[in-house]
C-alpha cells in the first residue's frame, strides 16, 4: 500500500520547493536547472510558453527578457506518494508592469537514484 504524505518525504521536498523559489526569484540557473529532470520528456507549461525538453525549458531560462521573478507565495501544498513521487502547488500575487497579478503554479516531482527532479511544471495567471 502506498503512504500518503509521510511527513519525512512531505519535508524533503518542501525543502527542495523552496530551494527552487529561492532559485527562481534571484534567478540562479544552475540551481534551476538541476532541480529539473535533464530529458527531453520533461514539460513546463508557462504562462506564455509551452516548453517540452530540457534543452527548450533550459534556452527559455537563460533569454528570459525579465529574469527577476518577485511573488508572493501562498497555499503551498505538497503531496506525496510513497517515497518517490510528488505534487507540489501553491497561488502566487505578483506585480507585472504595475499590475497586481494572481497566478497559479503545479509541479510534479519524481524521485530518480540522482535524487528529486521536477519532470512537469506549469504556471498561468489568473485573468483580470
Amino acid at each position: 500500500m502506498t503512504t500518503i504524505n509521510d511527513p519525512a518525504v512531505v519535508a524533503e521536498v518542501t525543502d527542495l520547493y523552496l530551494k527552487y523559489e529561492a532559485a527562481l526569484t534571484s534567478n540562479n540557473l544552475e540551481v534551476m536547472d538541476n532541480l529539473f529532470w535533464d530529458a527531453p520528456e520533461v514539460v513546463r507549461l508557462g504562462i506564455a510558453e509551452n516548453l517540452y525538453g530540457a534543452e527548450e525549458i533550459r534556452n527559455f531560462r537563460q533569454h528570459r527578457p525579465n529574469p527577476k521573478i518577485e511573488r508572493e507565495i501562498s497555499n503551498l501544498r505538497v503531496v506525496t506518494f510513497g517515497k518517490d513521487a510528488a505534487t507540489v502547488t501553491l497561488e502566487f500575487r505578483r506585480f507585472i508592469n504595475g499590475v497586481e497579478r494572481f497566478g497559479r503554479q503545479s509541479q510534479t516531482w519524481y524521485r530518480f537514484p540522482q535524487g528529486w527532479k521536477v519532470v512537469s511544471a506549469h504556471v498561468s495567471l489568473l485573468p483580470i
